[in-house]
């Protein structure tokens, strides 16, 4: 039987000048995407009429694609104002996910590994998905690693990395937990398979230093920013499993879920903690205080 290659919710694509709905073919097999991997892609969201950091996702997507060897061939102002124009084709009800896209269509004339930057194309996809905001979740270590960035393209948020991520996650799932720890190639925690971790000891708040093996997200950063500006201390560093199984405290930060608690390190049991409490807290408020700035 084929595959039903519908849009699971609500969707609406930007590309070649004009919205399309639903889930457009635009990727054939002769695609340098397709069959090499050439795909960078961003995600912002906007919920409850706002889209926090949004500005700063799409400047991400064009400093992925230079990493990636792409042209970017949209302005970061221009991408924001597609997304918000997008918005508009949905009902409002439901929280949306914006994805900027770009990927190669051919390899260059020397090399078909290579892609051909002047190839690159663009697309902005919005398709509705709810927030799991503050839903507990329960994390183990995972026996696979992070890249470093002389054996992968760690320097963009391209598909090509995250296999490695959905591997992660399933063998995580087949132990019955739902997301795994992951370690860089020196042992050290770096992140989970799909979002950044942090940690509390003793009221101080930890989460891994950025050394390019793992997205430093805009989320992240931006929790780290509010955090102490509401009197936390903060402290990027390097940090091992055992400091996790010692932890008060764990929680992650995405741009997907945002805040999530984690109620069980491997088999020991956590409570949700007020630092994790706190941090969604001030995210939201502050994400709530930028709405006439997005909007």
């Amino acid at each position: 039987m084929p595959v039903n290659t519908a849009a699971r919710t609500a969707t609406w694509t930007f590309v070649d000048g004009e919205w399309l709905e639903g889930n457009p073919k635009l990727v054939g097999p002769t695609s340098h995407a397709m069959w090499l991997g050439s795909t960078v892609f961003d995600g912002a969201r906007w919920f409850d009429g706002i889209a926090p950091d949004l500005d700063l996702h799409c400047q991400r997507i064009n400093r992925s694609a230079k990493n990636m060897g792409l042209t970017p061939v949209m302005k970061s102002e221009e991408i924001e104002t597609l997304a918000w124009e997008g918005v508009a084709k949905f009902d409002g009800r439901t929280a949306i996910y914006i994805k900027p896209m770009y990927w190669a269509e051919h390899g260059m004339p020397f090399s078909v590994v290579a892609a051909d930057p002047e190839s690159t194309r663009f697309a902005l996809c919005m398709f509705e998905a709810p927030m799991h905001t503050a839903k507990p979740s329960s994390l183990t270590v995972s026996p696979y690693r992070r890249p470093n960035p002389e054996v992968a393209m760690t320097g963009a948020k391209t598909g090509s990395l995250y296999p490695n991520s959905g591997r992660m996650i399933l063998e995580a799932r087949n132990r019955g937990f739902d997301n795994a720890l992951a370690r860089d190639m020196n042992g050290n925690v770096a992140e989970t398979a799909s979002s950044n971790i942090f940690m509390v000891k003793d009221g101080v708040v930890m989460t891994p230093v950025a050394n390019g093996t793992f997205l430093a997200g805009i989320t992240r950063s931006r929790v780290i920013g509010l955090l102490r500006q509401s009197g936390f201390d903060v402290r990027e560093m390097t940090l091992t499993v055992d400091d996790f199984m010692d932890a008060d405290e764990i929680f992650t930060s995405g741009n997907y879920s945002k805040i999530v608690p984690i109620n069980r390190f491997e088999e020991r049991q956590l409570q949700e903690g007020p630092v994790a409490r706190k941090a969604l807290e001030i995210y939201m408020d502050w994400a709530r205080s930028k709405t006439g700035d997005d909007a």
